[in-house]
């Protein structure tokens, strides 16, 4: 569970920093304070959540697809 953890921590960190790179880099508290209004494609201040979840099911499935053919 830590391990899924971790992966699931590091996904989001890594499309954080490189979709928000200027963001992080120049103004990081102002950012995280402006999400509560944030309109990415509809879905709000979730936005993070929702696209990081999608990437790791797509891993999760890239890596059971991985593991069938392991065997």
């Amino acid at each position: 569970m830590k391990r899924e953890l971790a992966i699931f921590l590091g996904i989001f960190l890594f499309l954080a920093i490189g979709m928000h790179f200027k963001e992080w880099t120049s103004h990081p508290i102002n950012h995280i304070m402006s999400l509560p209004s944030a309109g990415a494609y509809g879905i709000g201040p979730f936005h993070p959540l929702v696209f990081t979840t999608v990437i790791y099911l797509i891993f999760i499935f890239l890596r059971g697809i991985g593991r069938l053919f392991e065997k």
